[in-house]
């Protein structure tokens, strides 16, 4: 069955990391694994949030992480969106110095994604907050995308 899959800015981020850490070198081989080899019916998605944030990037790794989300499809940031990310901060599901999370969040979350993949599991996929999360998107009439790192989404079968 198709999924339709948020890329929020870890993701572009993890593929061109070039850190030493054996920790996050994982993450970027998991990061390029997954993105490499998508699933046939896996659609995936961003948004301008995503641009903007890389925008920011140094140079080089701007130009690459820009370059490898080019073709994805942006979803728009609408007066709902707004408003679900108002309910969030209010709520306390993302505190305001974390609003381009909340933004992610309420874009996967407005527009049905079935999964909004990321790295960031401080704000986003943390198994503490997910009830919490869920919580309030069902309070506002959505349903929650699964909150999943790449490593989570590489289809290795096990014989």
């Amino acid at each position: 069955m198709p999924r339709l899959i948020y890329i929020e800015t870890s993701i572009p981020s993890f593929y061109f990391d070039t850190r030493a850490a054996v920790e996050l070198r994982a993450g970027r081989n998991w990061t390029r694994r997954w993105w490499d080899e998508p699933a046939d019916d896996d659609q995936r998605v961003t948004s301008a949030v995503v641009l903007e944030e890389l925008e920011r990037a140094p140079e080089a790794k701007r130009t690459q992480c820009l370059g490898l989300i080019s073709p994805l499809p942006l979803l728009p940031y609408t007066a709902e969106v707004a408003e679900i990310v108002a309910t969030y901060h209010r709520n306390k599901v993302m505190p305001a110095e974390a609003s381009a999370d909340a933004d992610h969040l309420a874009l996967a979350t407005f527009h049905k994604c079935d999964i909004l993949g990321t790295w960031n599991c401080h704000h986003i996929a943390n198994a503490n907050k997910f009830s919490h999360i869920r919580r309030i998107n069902a309070l506002l009439g959505y349903a929650t995308p699964q909150l999943v790192t790449p490593l989570e989404l590489l289809d290795d079968e096990t014989d």
